[in-house]
């Protein structure tokens, strides 16, 4: 069992920037691929940006020279440090993570983004 928590949601205006942070409760290495989707209402959940356990990064379109992901192996954490906020980008982002044990797929509970003013 792999447990994701995100944390670093919140409202910020247009422009503005965020960081989240995904917590695992195992060890990064054993993660596959970990990293971020979104939801927006009335939307399907959608790919925001990944990282592989090798430190192969994947992004989106939507959110490359804004979004970076990136990791803190010591601490089993990846981060997304998201600038430019703009209000299209309200969601609730989730961690996902894919655990080569279990060969099972995980999800976190979700944080909320709000983007006005």
């Amino acid at each position: 069992q792999v447990q994701l928590v995100e944390s670093g949601g919140g409202l910020v205006p247009p422009g503005g920037s965020l960081r989240l942070s995904c917590a695992a409760s195992v060890s990064i290495f054993r993660l596959y691929k970990i990293g971020w989707y979104r939801q927006a209402p009335g939307n399907q959940r959608e790919l925001v940006a990944t990282i592989t356990n090798s430190g192969i990064t994947n992004a989106a379109d939507f959110v490359k020279g804004r979004f970076t992901i990136s990791r803190d192996n010591a601490k089993n954490t990846i981060y997304l440090q998201m600038n430019s906020l703009q209000p299209e980008d309200t969601a609730v982002y989730y961690c996902n993570a894919h655990d080569t044990v279990t060969l099972r797929n995980y999800w976190g509970q979700g944080t909320q983004v709000t983007v006005g003013s």
